[in-house]
């Protein structure tokens, strides 16, 4: 004799049950991660990856600084332009880490390097492509090293300003991808990096970890291994203040301000006087300043 149905079975069989579940999994659906679209990578040669909706977003124009412009960092500049060379050429070449004072052109020489490399690249051969990663989605990393992994182009994925906070536990993640996971790092993709931390951790932070631990050389050796995975390091310092003159007056002539050079020379001191740094970055800002004053476009 059959055996009569439960109370519960024949609550979950009606009609209203019927619907509370549909509804349930069409809004599990909804909260779901999108799937990841096949990304056009003809459309530029630089892209934002987009974390929350997991695509690739096309940059018209790069916001970048010409390579003549770059002053005082002629060492790091070749040795990251021949690292990159090496890369596009399908040669070996390390991830770089270009950490050092602010407004050195740590950022800038990457995007410079970039357009340098398609700019020379022999005719018929794929374009290097740029791809820029934000810091609070670093966590997405090997989603987006998946998307790029069969594809025949060769990636830089760049993420500007790079460091972690005491809490912060998603630098395991890269260093997992970057080195020492099972898949790896693509052969077709590198990652550069810029900060003003050499080991991308606060010193107070590692200073604790070694004070409070019961082996201070462990406790501390898993906070800066991170920036071991990183086979360059390239250090950008404070520039004298010839250096910075320079930059002012590379500035001008590019852009062909006309103004009496004394006259520029005392202004940009005083400039970088009145901010107590002088850098790339405060070059240009005086640049901008004078430019206006002399209402002409740049």
């Amino acid at each position: 004799m059959p055996k009569p149905p439960s109370d519960s079975a024949s609550a979950l069989a009606s009609p209203d049950a019927l619907d509370l579940l549909r509804r349930i999994a069409k809004a599990l659906e909804r909260t779901a991660p999108p799937a990841l679209a096949a990304p056009d990578f003809a459309v530029a040669d630089a892209f934002v990856w987009q974390a929350p909706a997991r695509r690739l977003s096309g940059v018209p124009k790069v916001n970048r600084v010409e390579m003549s412009l770059l002053r005082g960092i002629d060492r790091v500049r070749d040795t990251l332009s021949d690292n990159t060379r090496r890369f596009a050429n399908g040669l070996p070449a390390n991830n770089a880490l270009l950490w050092g004072a602010r407004g050195m052109g740590k950022s800038s020489l990457v995007k410079a390097v970039h357009a340098e490399i398609n700019a020379t690249r022999p005719v018929g051969t794929l374009p290097l492509k740029l791809i820029e990663i934000h810091r609070e989605d670093i966590e997405t990393l090997p989603e987006l090293m998946g998307v790029l992994r069969s594809d025949s182009h060769r990636f830089i994925i760049f993420c500007d300003d790079l460091s972690f906070d005491a809490d912060d536990t998603s630098y395991k993640s890269l260093k997992a991808v970057l080195e020492g996971g099972i898949e790896g790092r693509p052969d077709n993709v590198i990652f550069y990096a810029t900060s003003n931390r050499r080991h991308l951790l606060p010193r107070d932070m590692m200073d604790n970890e070694r004070s409070t631990a019961i082996n201070p050389g462990e406790a501390i050796e898993e906070k800066v291994s991170l920036s071991d995975r990183f086979g360059l390091w390239l250090g950008f310092h404070k520039c004298s203040q010839d250096e910075y003159l320079d930059m002012v007056y590379a500035y001008v002539d590019h852009l062909g301000l006309k103004a009496d050079r004394d006259a520029i020379r005392a202004e940009a001191l005083e400039w970088a006087t009145t901010r107590g740094a002088r850098s790339g970055r405060t070059a240009w800002q005086f640049i901008q300043e004078l430019a206006g004053r002399l209402g002409q476009v740049i």
